[in-house]
């Protein structure tokens, strides 16, 4: 991350529902002796999203994976200096709940779960209490429960000059290999739970990690291929649909031509205003992906939240 002025954290909004109650978990700091969200500072090479969920497996003992963006809040610390502190909608399941490893530390020496008015009354810092009505706005439209598409474009590979045979078949280079690697704890930090790659060997290759990590199998397709859709347009609408009628977090690894037409076809099948301009998104580097976060009560409600990650420097 660039600007040594700024220091970058990341934490969430974590919540649970009991009955027919959202109920949501702050955390008292021990040295502070405050109320406020889990949230914790990037260790060295960490992403946003990678750093969030492990703060808050530390500081509450819960895993989780990541929902919906609710953006960041900057303020100003020692030596002037300001931090800049990212936040997701995380929902902790039960069985989360149950193996929490929590016990009071030096850190934080409490948790509380609280109905969402009581927490936004109890948390002591403004920046929280805004982050936290975000997440109330959220509920009140019913759209806290979602699942997210990720679509990643493959890492570096061997250039074709470099290849005498099928491009299909053009493997990794290093630096792919290793953008590969670097990116699983991103990618896992949204909790996928279907990978899906292109039949070309460089997309293969990347996700191959990703899978050994999350102990997954890795599916290929023609349909997302760029000889695929370079000869006959690809199967795109078909994959499209299919995962958003499953409703299930899915990484679609594919290459720079295809990306577009995928996100196109994200938001033309879920009715989202302005499809075109969601195109951009689709134009990523080598090893980036965009995540588009969608509703798992109402996939056609539309678009909700759209990020996009690299792989850490």
């Amino acid at each position: 991350m660039a600007g040594s002025s700024v220091v970058y954290a990341a934490g969430g909004v974590v919540w649970r529902q009991v009955d027919d109650r959202v109920l949501v978990l702050l955390i008292h700091r021990t040295r502070h002796r405050d109320f406020s969200l889990p949230k914790g500072k990037l260790d060295p090479g960490e992403t946003l999203p990678q750093a969030a969920v492990r703060e808050i497996a530390e500081e509450t003992g819960i895993r989780v994976t990541l929902g919906l963006p609710l953006g960041a809040v900057d303020y100003p610390i020692a030596n002037g200096r300001t931090k800049e502190v990212h936040y997701w909608a995380t929902e902790a399941t039960d069985a989360a709940v149950a193996a929490s490893t929590f016990s009071p530390n030096a850190e934080v020496d409490g948790l509380e779960w609280l109905p969402i008015p009581a927490a936004l009354g109890r948390l002591s810092y403004a920046s929280d209490i805004d982050v936290l009505q975000l997440f109330a706005d959220m509920h009140d439209h019913g759209t806290l429960r979602t699942f997210a598409l990720l679509t990643l474009r493959h890492g570096k590979a061997v250039q074709p000059f470099e290849w005498e045979d099928s491009d299909a078949s053009r493997p990794l280079s290093a630096q792919g290999h290793a953008q590969a690697s670097a990116i699983v704890p991103t990618l896992a930090a949204f909790g996928p739970r279907t990978l899906i790659s292109s039949s070309a060997r460089r997309c293969i290759e990347t996700l191959e990690p990703t899978a050994a990590a999350l102990g997954r199998p890795l599916k290929t397709t023609n349909a997302i291929s760029q000889d695929a859709y370079e000869s006959h347009g690809g199967s795109v609408p078909r994959i499209v649909q299919k995962r958003l009628a499953k409703r299930r977090t899915a990484v679609l690894c594919s290459h720079s031509p295809v990306l577009p037409e995928i996100l196109h076809e994200i938001a033309i099948a879920t009715s989202t205003p302005s499809a075109l301009r969601l195109t951009r998104a689709g134009m990523l580097s080598p090893g980036e992906f965009t995540v588009v976060h969608l509703s798992a009560t109402d996939p056609a409600a539309g678009i909700l939240a759209v990020e996009t990650h690299s792989p850490p420097s």
